[in-house]
């Protein structure tokens, strides 16, 4: 029989990721507008409907435990935005601002990826494969979106470091299809 304490901190991660998807649901439309690159936007607005998926799968969680969500903040990610948003509050502009948010939406991947790692493998020791089947679609989620955001800073990190003026800006993915002609 599994220890109360156990489940207890089980209950205690997922109110946390709780806090912090609905953090990422106010921060992620301020991100989508800071961003200059079409493409980016574009991703972050993508997210933003995939982390209302993300709350919904932890309230259907929270229902099956007959548990509130509420009563955790997660200062972890309350850090992690307030970092983020330090950068719309620079002078970057274009491109070195769209590597700014791409690297703060990054560190919150990484972030959710290791509190979601976490509590899926809490669910199979307690033996709640539905939980940990939810938890694991949410995981697979936010590493697939680090893997975009990963693919989206090749193009714009290389913008950015050449100090590219907006109008003449390649969207990411253009400038992948050029790397590719020349290669």
């Amino acid at each position: 029989m599994p220890d109360k304490n156990f489940k207890k901190l089980y209950v205690d991660e997922l109110k946390d990721l709780y806090s912090a998807e609905n953090q990422l649901v106010k921060a992620l439309p301020k991100m989508a507008k800071a961003a200059s690159s079409n493409e980016l936007r574009q991703g972050f607005e993508k997210h933003l409907e995939q982390t209302k998926r993300h709350v919904e799968r932890l309230e259907k969680i929270f229902r099956s435990l007959d548990e509130s969500p509420k009563g955790k903040k997660c200062m972890g990610m309350e850090g992690l935005i307030k970092e983020g948003a330090e950068a719309t509050d620079e002078d970057f502009k274009n491109a070195v601002l769209d590597a700014a948010l791409i690297g703060a939406a990054q560190r919150v991947e990484h972030y959710e990826i290791a509190a979601y790692g976490t509590v899926c493998a809490f669910a199979k020791l307690l033996d709640e494969p539905t939980h940990a089947d939810l938890l694991q679609e949410t995981l697979d989620e936010e590493k697939e979106t680090d893997d975009k955001l990963m693919d989206l800073s090749r193009g714009i990190n290389t913008q950015a470091l050449e100090g590219v003026p907006e109008a003449e800006q390649k969207r990411p993915d253009q400038a992948r299809k050029q790397q590719k002609r020349v290669a």
